[in-house]
């Protein structure tokens, strides 16, 4: 298993990987020791394994690291053709929200302007005043994939990371389609981590939210009703999925939206919602 960063020197988005020691600075590495090896997410994606080889290599050499606690993030995937959503994907979370829950995957969607990395800022839109958190694990797809078959459709996911489906449930729900309250600027913080497929689960993930410090959500990734490869293939038979496209697989139960109309505690301005994934990472945002 190997962890992916992204993060900015000045205005440009370098590749990391994570070690124990810190963050190796991938395109530095390669000029250092005069290697021909991806330099950026996207290469790595469409390398596969023979990209994994070559990083994995590096990582194992005493290469120079920066502190973690020194980059600035960028979202683990910068420029996903396509960000697909499930919505209702866990039983508790469509019953708390006193929706049907679906008999096939419902989709929704946002746009890259909505990608956000974690520890970035999140200024929160005027239109609106209803804003809520939504803990999602979040699948990157690793190489086309067309009609694939349940049974392989996790050999075509690259890896997961940490997402937050942020909402804002005023705008969601002013018209049937949720598209205005779930792709405003920075609405799908990502992150911090990239990773791979091999050594996880996703079948069985812890996944937890706070909002400063109280925990809001607290679940498994077994509860979803439509579990990571179901959605895959399901999406596959539909439209071609693209490497570096990515899928929020949905929330479970624990949202505002789910509370009692006298006790929903809608996000604000100072906010920090943390949302962490067993073996994933911790994504942590604060909202202004």
């Amino acid at each position: 298993m190997m962890k992916f960063v992204n993060f900015k020197v000045e205005e440009q988005i370098r590749l990391g990987i994570k070690t124990e020691q810190g963050i190796i600075d991938v395109a530095q590495a390669a000029t250092d020791y005069s290697l021909e090896i991806p330099v950026t997410i996207e290469q790595v994606i469409a390398g596969g394994k023979q990209s994994l080889v070559q990083l994995g290599e590096l990582a194992e050499k005493a290469v120079q690291t920066i502190p973690e606690d020194n980059v600035i993030h960028a979202p683990c995937v910068t420029k996903p053709e396509k960000i697909i959503c499930i919505g209702l994907n866990y039983v508790s979370h469509g019953e708390e929200c006193n929706l049907n829950l679906p008999t096939s995957p419902l989709l929704f969607s946002k746009f890259n302007n909505a990608l956000a990395a974690h520890k970035q800022k999140i200024v929160l839109p005027k239109t609106a005043e209803k804003f809520d958190y939504e803990a999602e694990l979040v699948i990157v797809i690793g190489k086309e994939a067309i009609n694939v078959s349940k049974e392989d459709a996790l050999s075509y996911v690259f890896g997961y990371t940490v997402g937050n489906d942020l909402s804002a449930r005023d705008l969601q729900f002013r018209t049937s389609q949720w598209l205005l309250g779930k792709t405003c600027d920075h609405f799908a913080p990502i992150g911090p981590y990239l990773v791979t497929s091999d050594e996880v689960d996703p079948t069985n993930l812890e996944i937890k939210c706070t909002v400063n410090g109280l925990v809001r959500q607290d679940a498994n990734t077994r509860d979803m009703i439509f579990d990571c490869a179901t959605l895959v293939s399901y999406l596959s038979h539909h439209l071609t999925l693209k490497p570096g496209d990515i899928i929020f697989s949905g929330t479970p139960s624990g949202v505002t939206l789910g509370y009692p109309e006298d006790q929903q505690q809608w996000l604000k301005s100072g906010d920090t919602v943390v949302v962490s994934i067993e073996k994933v990472g911790v994504l942590v945002n604060t909202l202004q």
